[in-house]
This record gives C-alpha cells, sequence and structure tokens, in this order.
C-alpha cells in the first residue's frame, strides 16, 4: 500500500465517519430562521438528477467514454454533497413532517425510508473507496468496487425522490 493510498484511506474512515455523526447532531439543532425558498423539491430534484448522473456515468464508460464517465461521476458527488447541505439546512431550520398516510402505504413509506437512510449512511465509505481507486488509477479495484457502489448509490438517489414524492402531500 502506497503513502498515498494510506493518506486517502484515513480521510476516507474520518468522512465515513464524520458525515453521519454531523448530520446527526445537526439535526437536534434548530435554528430560529426562515429559508426565502422551500428546500425539498429543490432537494429531491437534486436527488433525481443523481441518478440521472449515476445512469448516464454507466453509460459513457461501457461505451469507453472514460472522460465523460469522470466528468459525470464529479458532478454526482458535488450534486450528493449539495443535496445533503440542503437537506441539514431544512432540518435545522423546520420541524420534520410526519406521514400521515395508513396502510400499505405507511409500511411501505417506512421501508422506502429506512433503507434509504442506512443505505445513504453505509454508501459513503462505498462512494470514496471508489473515487480515490479512480483517481490513483487503480482502475482494476475501481471496477470491483464500483459494482458495488453504484447500486447502492442510485438505490439512495432514487429512493430519496419516492420518499420526497410519498410525503409531499403532508408538508
Amino acid at each position: 500500500m502506497t503513502t498515498e493510498t494510506k493518506k486517502y484511506n484515513k480521510w476516507i474512515v474520518i468522512l465515513s465517519i464524520a458525515i453521519p455523526l454531523v448530520v446527526a447532531i445537526l439535526f437536534g439543532v434548530k435554528i430560529d430562521a426562515e429559508l426565502p425558498i422551500f428546500l425539498p423539491p429543490i432537494y429531491a430534484t437534486i436527488n433525481g438528477f443523481t441518478a440521472l448522473l449515476l445512469i448516464a456515468a454507466i453509460f459513457a464508460v461501457k461505451n469507453k467514454k472514460v472522460k465523460l464517465h469522470e466528468k459525470l461521476m464529479k458532478t454526482a458527488i458535488v450534486f450528493s454533497v449539495l443535496f445533503l447541505v440542503m437537506y441539514v439546512a431544512y432540518h435545522m431550520t423546520s420541524d420534520s413532517t410526519k406521514y400521515e398516510g395508513t396502510g400499505i402505504f405507511r409500511t411501505m413509506y417506512f421501508v422506502i425510508l429506512i433503507s434509504h437512510i442506512v443505505l445513504s449512511i453505509a454508501v459513503i465509505p462505498f462512494v470514496l473507496i471508489t473515487f480515490v481507486r479512480a483517481i490513483t488509477n487503480n482502475i482494476e479495484l475501481h471496477k470491483k468496487i464500483a459494482r458495488i457502489t453504484f447500486p447502492l448509490w442510485l438505490y439512495v438517489a432514487i429512493t430519496g425522490v419516492i420518499v420526497y414524492l410519498m410525503i409531499s402531500p403532508y408538508y
């Protein structure tokens, strides 16, 4: 293992722990401020675009358009960070909305929501490792982990939109 890889691995561990921890802490912080815009449809749209970027990136790399793949993936990462910032900002300035659906829809909502939350935390180290393997030109290991990262990240992006659509009537 190279010194560069060790340095990246240290950051992967730090960020994989720090991001969910900071988000959890900030969820408990309430700021008495009203945002000038209603963020949930915006960050749900960003999740949707992230899903589209991930799919486009897969098509690009399968068609040997590596530079396009790289740009799409970096954009997907930026969109995910942007989503997270908006999501935290919204929850720091607004009360959580309760899902009021009943029956099978209520069960479906919570199954999707819980799996979305758990996998959104679990995917962080996968995204970081996959990215590091790409930027350090460790392409074979990049491909290997990307086969796991892609469906996890795509699921998180798509279920983020589904969760929003299911809860949006109750805002």
